[in-house]
């Protein structure tokens, strides 16, 4: 498991709860930002149709600094980021078929003349972003987390069967500190996670159909299987 606590531990739970062993090797860690600039647009709230999360870490970058988000409609990207806010009593508006940015881009419809808050990570894509402006929204982004590479060092892996990547982060994280054991699988948990990984030169045994944790665990069960 490369991703960051505690998403890695929740995750190493319920494959040892089939009989895996799961490794936890955080790749990298979640760091908030300075509150200043989410705290100003959320004094603002009022003033958006659309509050748009791309990741439950953004999810809770919010609500860290405000106990409601009484006004715009909500989307989020995936599962675990709608499980995110619902455990914050918010009900998104606005959960795609399929988990990335631009499957909300299409979902949403004709956005021009709408202000739309992101609060997301300082290295998150920008499809997103430029596809909403590009289509005449009003984007206020707000960089709500930090996502650091974990140095970390690591246990003795040569006996791990497959390693597991959920984000384009956790991939060039993981290598910076060594190669993948030889003879692993690798799983990722969508294509933007595979098409980093294959640009580092990985070989990728399975992405998962579903871009969320259950797909991940299901694409983990094939690959293994076969």
């Amino acid at each position: 498991m490369t991703r960051a606590e505690p998403d890695g531990r929740r995750l190493a739970e319920r494959l040892e709860s089939l009989g895996a062993q799961a490794v936890l090797v955080p790749s990298i860690r979640v760091e908030f930002a300075d509150p200043g600039p989410l705290d100003a647009a959320l004094r603002e709230l009022g003033r958006y149709h659309w509050v748009i999360f791309t990741s439950r870490n953004g999810v809770e970058a919010v609500f860290r600094r405000t106990p409601t988000l009484a006004g715009p409609k909500v989307a989020a990207i995936g599962p675990s980021t709608a499980a995110g806010l619902r455990n914050h009593g918010v009900e998104p508006d606005l959960v795609p078929e399929k988990h990335v940015a631009e499957a909300i881009l299409e979902a949403l419809g004709g956005v021009k003349g709408l202000r739309i808050l992101l609060p997301q990570a300082d290295i998150a894509r920008r499809a997103l972003v430029n596809g909403l402006m590009e289509q005449g929204a009003l984007v206020d982004e707000v960089v709500a987390y930090h996502t650091r590479t974990e140095r970390a060092p690591r246990p003795d892996l040569q006996a791990v069967d497959a390693v597991t990547f959920t984000s384009a982060s956790t991939v060039r994280g993981f290598l910076e500190s060594g190669p993948v054991p030889a003879g692993a699988a690798v799983v990722c948990i969508g294509p933007v996670t595979a098409q980093t990984a294959r640009e580092h030169g990985l070989n990728v045994t399975e992405v998962a159909g579903d871009y969320s944790e259950d797909g991940l665990v299901a694409a983990l069960i094939a690959a293994l299987k076969r």
